[in-house]
């Protein structure tokens, strides 16, 4: 035996060749896998962002369907708040009687409701005709105001917020 000191064996060339090679790999491995993360996150962040679009189209449907749904009820209640109308327009010149006060209170408190969802009359008479405010039902003779202005109002039109919810149906001065 030899007394160098040294106990520990050098690596042949095919072991270092070897080593060589799984680094190489380890190092492709590393690398393929980087890139399949980035991959897998990418579309984690499109899935993300899709289901953020689906929910604000669900909640935007939803807030649609919801007005569809109150305008419908809201077109039933003016039809009711038009009979008051009539009844009250008949009342002119009466005495004052028990009736035609609980008409006239049921009549406010309708249209407190109706306000209360944001409809609002709309005021015509003397108004210059604007298709998007008004249905023409006829055309009259009138010395009280311009031609081509409201003349009579037959039913009275509402708003919804700023919309149109019912054109006022009139009578056009010539």
């Amino acid at each position: 035996m030899e007394a160098t000191g040294k106990n520990k064996k050098t690596p042949s060339e095919d072991e270092r060749a070897e080593d060589e090679r799984s680094d190489g790999d380890a190092s492709e491995e590393i690398e393929r896998l980087k890139s399949e993360l980035r991959r897998e996150h990418d579309t984690l962040l499109r899935a993300l962002a899709d289901f953020d679009n689906y929910r604000r189209r669900v909640e935007r449907d939803r807030g649609s369907a919801a007005r569809s749904g109150k305008r419908e009820i809201i077109l039933r209640l003016l039809d009711v708040l038009d009979g008051f109308d009539r009844a009250l327009g008949h009342m002119d010149g009466a005495p004052a009687s028990s009736i035609a006060a609980g008409v006239q209170a049921l009549h406010r408190k309708l249209l407190g409701v109706l306000e209360a969802e944001g409809v609002t009359p709309m005021e015509s008479l003397g108004e210059i005709f604007d298709p998007r405010f008004h249905e023409a039902i006829g055309a009259v003779e009138s010395d009280e105001v311009e031609s081509g202005a409201v003349a009579e109002e037959l039913q009275r039109g509402y708003r919804w917020g700023e919309d149109v919810l019912r054109p006022a149906r009139v009578r056009v001065a010539q």
